[in-house]
């Protein structure tokens, strides 16, 4: 209040002063130029002044006022199409990440057209569409992707190549992806990606092709390459067994396919296990046997002592008498007493193979030295316990059936 009192003290006195200069000499000021004269008092001028001066500054402050409010107020101004876009961009990645494919397709598409820099919002659109079974609305954002930023190729690619994965479309998906290796052939995720279709494919063969690159240019871990490498070659092996020649599946595309292995690689137990259950199963119980045995002289492995016991070797008194020999070291293997009951089976050795069979189960509750046993008790005449045994072993092979409920018996 004291500051208001200052100011029109002040003004008052500045006031009086001014009055009291005008009142002692009103001035004079002549301006001619040519024809043009102007005359007045020094006084009426300097009012002039002002009045103009206020005049110019008023004009400029109400062409700012509606240029700023007409930028409010005029949709297209630019202000308002920059929040527009924002706004779509917000609207387009959240309805993305919730599963709302229509309007994040809508959203992001106009994002898109109005951006600078279109690539993650044409892919997120076109995703979107691609969710929605419109594949050529799909296609189509990708190729408006790719006019306005070429230099983004390989990114659209590879985006494109898992869309037509997600949509069953494994054809397209590996004609694009092998286009892009051609062009970018270190490019790690175009490896990555062309591996996983291979193995969603089943195409094991390619996989193998696929390894030396993969390892060259560490596109997966040590571990995980390994394992890669063997569940390939082993699935190939599946494959070249299956594989028909004149008609027959034959023996010689297992053999063939077993000779590309490397001799490091023929001696891993995983691949020696593939490479026996496929000689099984295609009857040659000998040769099964045999690559089982040279295997496990070299280095023991349990899953291979399983299966020893399901192959039929030239001279069933010798494999009898090999698996014995590896008990010395290997008396807690349940799998391997498994195989000696069922190598006694063979050779009608009954009692010798219910203790080896007994031994197994008192180590481990298998469903298959449950079954073993039973079927050998039902044939030495223990009903009591062989139908325990079968029961038992039902419930370890699939123990969920144990957890539905069974219906009351209905009593008469």
């Amino acid at each position: 209040m004291k500051r208001l009192y200052v100011i029109l003290f002040l003004v008052i006195a500045a006031a009086g002063v001014l009055g009291l200069a005008i009142a002692e000499h009103s001035g004079y000021v002549l301006i001619a130029y040519k024809s043009f004269r102007y005359e007045s008092s020094l006084w009426a001028t300097l009012a002039l002044v002002a009045v103009l001066w206020l005049v110019f500054w008023g004009i400029k402050a109400l062409i700012e006022l509606v240029t700023t409010s007409g930028g409010v107020v005029n949709p297209w101004s630019r202000r308002n199409r920059s929040r527009r876009v924002q706004v779509a961009i917000e609207h387009g990645q959240l309805d993305l990440a919730e599963g709302r494919w229509a309007s994040a397709q809508r959203h992001l598409h106009r994002a898109a057209e109005a951006e600078r820099q279109p690539l993650l919002y044409y892919l997120g659109a076109a995703r979107a569409a691609n969710e929605q079974g419109h594949y050529e609305e799909c296609d189509k954002l990708l190729e408006r992707a790719l006019d306005r930023q070429p230099q983004a190729e390989l990114a659209i690619a590879l985006s494109h190549a898992q869309l037509q994965t997600d949509r069953g479309d494994t054809d397209g998906a590996l004609a694009t992806l092998e286009a892009m290796h051609e062009r970018h052939p270190h490019n790690v995720q175009t490896l990555r990606q062309l591996q996983r279709l291979h193995q969603q494919r089943g195409d094991w063969s390619a996989v193998i092709r696929l390894l030396p690159e993969l390892r060259k240019d560490k596109v997966l871990p040590p571990a995980e390459l390994l394992e890669l490498e063997r569940r390939a070659w082993g699935e190939n092996l599946s494959l070249a067994a299956h594989r028909e020649e004149d008609g027959t599946v034959g023996l010689q595309s297992l053999t063939g396919a077993w000779q590309q292995l490397s001799n490091a690689q023929r001696q891993e137990p995983q691949l020696v296990l593939a490479y026996a259950e496929q000689l099984r199963q295609l009857g040659a119980q000998v040769e099964a046997e045999e690559i089982l045995r040279a295997a496990l002289k070299r280095k023991y492995d349990s899953h291979l002592a399983r299966l020893y016991g399901l192959v039929r070797g030239s001279d069933p008194a010798r494999q009898l008498q090999t698996a014995e020999g590896w008990l010395k070291d290997h008396p807690a293997d349940p799998s391997l007493l498994l195989t000696l009951g069922r190598l006694c089976l063979q050779s009608s050795l009954w009692g010798k193979a219910r203790d080896y069979l007994e031994s197994s189960l008192r180590l481990q509750r298998n469903p298959e030295a449950c079954a073993e046993l039973a079927r050998l008790l039902a044939q030495l005449g223990d009903t009591e316990r062989s139908n325990q045994l079968f029961q038992e072993g039902l419930g370890l092979l699939d123990e969920r059936l144990l957890a539905a409920p069974l219906p009351v018996p209905v009593r008469a």
